[in-house]
């Protein structure tokens, strides 16, 4: 994971999940592929959070440049699944 996250990114540090989409266009609402989630189990707290949190990149949120809706979107999917 380090070093998939340091070709990514520039960080040289292992990460709890990466997230990489297949494209980057606009596509009608429906069934498509995302991307690709990578989750290292020995950094991730919650696996499945870590999962969801790598899903919701893929689907266009970014945490660090949002109003926390991200975050809040991630609790609730938690939440629903516990």
């Amino acid at each position: 994971m380090r070093t998939l996250n340091y070709a990514a990114r520039g960080v040289d540090e292992a990460t709890d999940v990466l997230a990489f989409p297949i494209d980057d266009q606009a596509h009608d609402a429906g069934p498509r592929e995302l991307g690709d989630v990578f989750v290292c189990p020995e950094q991730a707290t919650d696996v499945t959070e870590a999962a969801v949190h790598g899903t919701l990149h893929l689907c266009g949120f970014d945490h660090e440049s949002d109003n926390g809706e991200m975050l809040q979107l991630q609790a609730k999917v938690m939440a629903e699944l516990k």
